[in-house]
């Protein structure tokens, strides 16, 4: 190996990508991967479809319990080693996912898969933040963008080919070679990265939160199946709204919080967290709606629906290339209101589809689509950090993936919830077309609102961030005092033709 590539694979700006790349490739895999499974699941434990639902539910819910502790373990512990033990674990519970021999081993392995991934993704994300400045995110995101949004496009894909050519297990096989390689990778050329380390641990903040979260968590993803009426859903929804209060109020008055909440009284990270909760819904939600248009009101085929979702991805590309170019000239605001009144608009478009509206009119609808989501995702994520100091990196990732993974959950949610409404209680549980409609209008409502709001976001002050230090979490909960500007005494200058020793020219005698 020459000197050369050695030299690639001890540079952490090139390694921290890789790392970031390849873990947010797996975790958007394996969670879109093991819907295609399920009816060769039921079959193998001679059950219905809609009893595993506990094969899909449980991964978010683990998922939402494990994000609050990532950022303290992160410091207590490191972000290579947390990498590689999160990865270590992930690759263990996908072998036993595909070695159980009952429903309920796949669901506990994969409640342990949701707890790894859980931590793996805010933890890269911390990394990334912490080793590249504001504008490398943006020219960075013009690559790292690329797997993110071919992953879910090529999961249903490969799922079928393994269900169909292979076993249901190789849904969650197929992870083991992947994981191993990246563990190993990781273990052997990423530096070991340390945030300032946490003098204790915040216990009664990560009960709280983590059992908010999973409880939401639970209710959301459950709701649309069970009934949003069900008591389990309804208890569900009901304590984790309790304990999330509880989690605001203890999380303000502890010094060392497991959550800084804190940080939401930065005007820029605030309202990119509304964006990011709220923005979600009409972006994600055609995604998860038009497949059952095609396929319900349609009657095509699961290969024509996802034909038809596909072209979306290519959309998103072309656009962020772009986006990378304008986001430091115009700013996040005018890129992420544009792309959000055009997610409105597609939409609008989509509402006027009926049973016999043409494939190649939805693809170019999902396209456009694409083109305008690639306006949202990466403006708000680097907008959220604009004003944040770098030592806050890994809390403001984890509280940004608290925010994602939970518009991410309401996105379906309302979807379903919507389409029931429309749906009359004789259809027997087959949504008309003016049911789908309903949903795409309320859809292009919310995010006409949304977009109108994200004009507010206007851009960061390059002056401004450079004369004043950016607000971290121990300014953001109290006033700043004027300090007296110190005047240094001035020293007489050495006569012209004196030298400074050897070794100290140009230093501060």
């Amino acid at each position: 190996m020459t000197a050369r590539r050695v030299g690639l694979l001890r540079n952490q700006r090139v390694i921290v990508p890789v790392m970031f790349v390849a873990i947010a490739f797996i975790v958007i895999v394996d969670g879109a991967i093991t819907i295609v499974a399920l009816p060769s699941i039921a079959a193998r434990f001679q059950l219905s479809p809609a009893a595993l639902d506990g094969v899909v539910v449980v991964y978010p819910v683990c998922l939402g319990v494990m994000i609050p502790a990532s950022a303290w373990l992160l410091g207590r512990f490191g972000g290579r080693r947390m990498l590689v033990l999160a990865l270590a674990v992930f690759t263990l519970a996908s072998a036993l996912c595909g070695a159980a021999q009952s429903l309920p081993q796949l669901i506990v392995f994969r409640g342990l898969q949701g707890l790894a991934a859980g931590l793996l993704t805010p933890v890269a994300q911390g990394l990334l933040f912490r080793t590249f400045s504001q504008r490398e995110q943006v020219r960075l995101a013009r690559f790292t963008i690329i797997p993110q949004q071919l992953a879910p496009t090529l999961a249903p894909l490969l799922g079928g080919v393994l269900v169909t050519s292979l076993d249901w297990r190789w849904v969650f096989l197929v992870n083991v070679p992947v994981g191993v390689v990246a563990a190993v990778f990781g273990l052997c050329f990423l530096d070991e990265h340390r945030e300032q380390r946490p003098d204790r641990l915040d216990l009664p903040g990560l009960l709280l939160s983590g059992g908010a979260l999973g409880a939401l968590m639970y209710g959301v993803c459950a709701g649309p199946d069970l009934g949003w009426a069900a008591p389990p859903v309804l208890s569900a929804l009901g304590v984790g709204g309790v304990l999330l209060a509880l989690t605001v109020r203890t999380e303000l008055r502890t010094a060392q919080p497991a959550l800084r909440l804190r940080l939401f009284a930065d005007r820029m990270f605030r309202k990119a967290g509304w964006l990011s909760l709220v923005g979600m819904v009409p972006v994600l939600g055609p995604l998860f709606l038009v497949p059952l248009f095609v396929q319900q009101a349609q009657g095509r085929s699961a290969l024509a629906s996802g034909s038809t979702t596909f072209v979306e991805a290519a959309g998103v590309l072309l656009t962020v290339q772009v986006v990378g170019v304008l986001y430091h000239r115009v700013g996040p605001g005018p890129i992420v209101g544009v792309g959000l009144l055009g997610v409105g608009g597609v939409n609008l478009l989509l509402a006027g589809s009926d049973a016999h509206t043409s494939l190649w009119t939805l693809r170019l609808d999902m396209f456009l689509l694409g083109v305008a989501m690639g306006g949202f995702f990466m403006p708000v994520t680097v907008a959220s950090l604009a004003t944040l100091d770098r030592a806050d990196s890994a809390q403001a990732a984890t509280l940004g993936t608290v925010v994602r993974q939970t518009g991410s959950a309401l996105a379906p949610a309302v979807v379903t919830a919507v389409l029931v409404f429309g749906t009359a209680p004789s259809a027997a549980g087959h949504p008309p077309v003016s049911a789908y409609r309903l949903v795409f209008l309320v859809l292009a409502a919310i995010a006409l609102l949304t977009g109108l709001f994200a004009l507010t976001l206007g851009r960061p002050s390059p002056a401004s961030a450079a004369a004043r230090p950016p607000v971290s979490a121990a300014s953001a909960s109290r006033p700043v005092r004027a300090l007296p500007r110190r005047i240094r005494p001035t020293r007489p200058r050495p006569p012209h033709d004196d030298r400074a020793p050897v070794g100290t020219r140009g230093s501060t005698p």
